[in-house]
């Protein structure tokens, strides 16, 4: 009878002795287990940064966008708070642009325009037209806005679209674009030189030849 007590003590200390361990390997386990989801979503969280941040491809492309201000009303972020008469105002190589928008009284028609399109010439644009010949036009309201509207498309276009596309304009005229990548041309003679600028009511490109409607 001793000898059975002895052997039922003996198990219970021998039980004692290993519970402690069992519990702490559970314990390990158990953390074990917690840990790896927790690792999963850091990954989890690494990987969704670069996701995010294709959202920035959609900029401005071309080289002369190197002469857009860095800041300030004229800069791109500028631009992108003005509607397009307003913000076409603020950029220096628009200039002569501007003026016509102004004489043929375009302003507040473009300003209040929604989701448009604008092939905006640069001074030197209208540099390639004979002095003359440009004064004759800038003279003629009814032939200016023509011109003018045949640049406005209504709607607005990204690049993509411009791969080889056909489009109406304000003045009802057709202007085709054909290009790639960073490089595009309007009706085959104009090209796009810094494109993809927003406004707050327009996409515009900004192109090295006045566009005269057919």
């Amino acid at each position: 009878m001793n000898s059975l007590k002895i052997r039922r003590t003996a198990i219970a200390v021998a039980a004692a002795a290993v519970l402690p361990f069992s519990l702490a390997a559970c314990s390990d386990s158990d953390s074990g287990t917690k840990a790896a989801p927790a690792a999963g979503d850091q990954a989890t969280t690494g990987e969704s940064t670069p996701a995010d941040g294709t959202t920035t491809g959609d900029q401005p492309f071309g080289a002369a966008c190197a002469g857009v201000p860095k800041e300030g009303a004229g800069s791109f972020d500028g631009m992108a708070k003005d509607p397009v008469a307003t913000a076409a105002s603020n950029n220096p190589a628009l200039s002569t642009l501007v003026a016509a928008v102004k004489q043929a009284g375009l302003v507040d028609t473009l300003n209040n325009a929604k989701d448009i399109t604008v092939f905006a010439p640069t001074n030197d644009a209208f540099a390639k037209i004979p002095k003359a010949d440009l004064d004759k036009v800038l003279a003629d309201k009814e032939q200016l806005t023509k011109i003018l509207t045949y640049h406005v498309v209504g709607q607005k276009l990204t690049p993509k679209q411009l791969e080889n596309g056909s489009f109406e304009t304000l003045q009802k005229g057709m202007v085709t674009t054909t290009g790639s990548g960073e490089a595009y041309k309007v009706n085959d003679t104009s090209n796009v030189v810094c494109g993809n600028v927003k406004t707050a009511n327009a996409n515009v490109y900004i192109v090295d030849t006045v566009l005269m409607p057919k």
